[in-house]
């Protein structure tokens, strides 16, 4: 980001295709759900835990999305955002010198999670098959030492895409049995899916996983609700206590119109769900044919709003080739090698922002692989 500004103030503007914010709107029966919270006065201390209709609202839409039933009352917890609930797991679980595992290529953010809490990343070695990563299965015993205390997955997976599949959650759900490891599961993209892939909830996979299992997940991506700052956590007893314990001391909560909200958003209609996809879908179609490039090769995802972009057949250095696109073409991506080795020659293009931007932004990287190719 300190580039991009750099060169924005000696050039042309450049375009980001980088950045997981959906362009869309809030949908107007969620923001009108805010307006009468406010003047109905809900501008107090919210809940420490959360406020109970929105724990409500979230254990319906676990049981009728899902087939899980968590108790409002204690095993579900209202966290600002989704990040705040990816630490205050962590926080809950691991200590100083603890390994956590996390399937790489990885969100760059939860190394840094980790880290701040004195644990150490264990990265979990993935394989790319016809472009659809999965867990490389024979990595597992390898990658557990005796201070392993967690592994940390996102399905549907960011960057790669990938959903996991049932038969891949059950072996992930075995492996932690044996090895006595908590499961955080961060499953914010799971309303993205495209064609006929399903979501299978990581908790779900048997009555031990479901005892071993906080399932994070947040209304940003899904209701084009970033700003909002409003997430939800569900699993055992004993985890959301000392999650809520450490919520107590830090943020204590998101607002209480801001709940009152995203109760409506998940009991309410959710047509715009439908809305969401489909244009997510449309705008994966204009980067697969805007990236039709001889030598070049484009992984549509199965979820979420990033494509891979394979571009060995330019460089195995991907943050060089993100440079020249950035400094000679004016557009901004990701490079793989910021989400661990197994990402290296990639490329994580995001189509979160649509219209004018991602077209001009495409004609540009494509412009730039066409250049760097040739």
């Amino acid at each position: 980001m300190e580039e991009v500004r750099a060169l924005g103030k000696s050039s042309e503007k450049p375009i980001s295709l980088m950045r997981g914010e959906p362009d869309l709107p809030t949908p107007d029966h969620i923001v009108n759900a805010a307006h009468d919270a406010l003047r109905n006065g809900r501008t107090a201390y919210p809940n420490n835990q959360g406020e109970p209709n929105l724990r409500q609202a979230v254990a319906r839409s676990m049981e009728r999305d899902h087939g899980l039933h968590y108790r409002w009352e204690d095993e579900i917890l209202i966290t600002s955002g989704a990040t705040f609930g990816i630490y205050s797991a962590l926080s809950a679980t691991i200590d100083p010198g603890d390994e956590v595992l996390i399937p790489e290529p990885s969100y760059d953010a939860y190394r840094g999670v980790v880290e701040l809490l004195g644990g150490t990343v264990a990265p979990l070695r993935s394989k790319c098959t016809a472009g659809r990563y999965s867990f490389d299965q024979q990595a597992f015993a390898s990658s557990v030492s005796p201070r392993t205390r967690a592994i940390l997955i996102n399905t549907p997976w960011n960057p790669t895409g990938t959903v996991f599949q049932l038969t891949e959650l059950e072996s992930l759900a075995r492996f932690a049995a044996q090895a006595g490891l908590i499961v955080i599961s961060d499953e914010i993209y799971e309303k993205l899916l495209y064609d006929d892939h399903q979501h299978h909830n990581a908790a779900g996979v048997s009555a031990d996983a479901r005892q071993r299992t906080i399932l994070i997940n947040s209304l940003s991506k899904s209701y084009a609700m970033t700003g909002w700052r409003i997430g939800y956590c569900a699993g055992p007893v004993d985890l959301l206590r000392g999650m809520a314990l450490v919520l107590q001391q830090s943020s204590r909560g998101p607002a209480t119109f801001v709940q009152d909200a995203a109760a409506v958003a998940l009991d309410g209609p959710q047509d715009c769900l439908v809305q969401m996809r489909s244009e997510y879908a449309r705008r994966r179609r204009e980067v697969e044919q805007a990236l039709d490039v001889p030598g070049i090769q484009v992984y549509s995802p199965e979820a979420g709003f990033f494509s891979m972009v394979d571009v060995h057949a330019i460089s195995n250095d991907s943050n060089q080739i993100r440079r020249v696109l950035l400094q000679e073409h004016g557009v901004v991506v990701m490079h793989g090698a910021a989400y661990g080795p197994a990402a290296e020659g990639m490329l994580r293009i995001s189509f979160a922002s649509g219209g004018s931007n991602l077209t001009e932004g495409l004609r540009r990287l494509r412009a730039g692989l066409q250049s760097q190719i040739s």
